[in-house]
């Protein structure tokens, strides 16, 4: 069975992308006692306030309508941000030959938690970065863009 991510990601793609925008990423998570459901949303030449409200505006009617969501949540509509985490292949696709910082969930077994650099190569099992270095996928806690400011 689908999530409620997948779900409503289903839903909005077109609508989101109808308006000109990119849906980047829906994430429906419990923070304290009040449950978010956020979407991402990213356009070539960025988001600012203004396309964030009207993303808002075109999908909360139909969001209430499909009523995916039994509890009571919040709806957040933002841009990824600078340094985006990268969830999706098409995330990482975008990013070859871009900074990136790598969290694993735990040591490998070179001692180190963290990597950063210029990502080169993936697939499902491993990330490539820089120096021919590869790290398992399935101990990456999180992927994210670096933007040397």
């Amino acid at each position: 069975m689908a999530s409620i991510e997948e779900k409503v990601e289903i839903l909005l793609k077109p609508i989101i992308e109808e308006i000109g925008y990119d849906l980047y990423d829906v994430e429906y998570v419990k923070e304290g006692k009040n449950y978010f459901l956020r979407i991402f949303i990213d356009k070539p030449e960025g988001v600012d306030l203004s396309d964030c409200e009207k993303v808002n505006d075109a999908i909360n009617d139909k969001l209430d309508e499909a009523d995916y969501i039994k509890e009571q949540y919040f709806l957040e509509v933002s841009s990824p941000g600078v340094e985006r985490i990268l969830k999706k292949e098409k995330h990482l696709e975008q990013n070859i030959g871009k900074e990136i910082h790598v969290k694993l969930f735990k040591k490998d077994k070179d001692g180190n938690k963290e990597y950063q650099g210029i990502l080169k190569n993936f697939n499902q099992e491993v990330i490539e970065i820089d120096d021919n270095i590869q790290i398992e996928r399935k101990n990456i806690a999180q992927i994210k863009t670096v933007y040397n400011w």
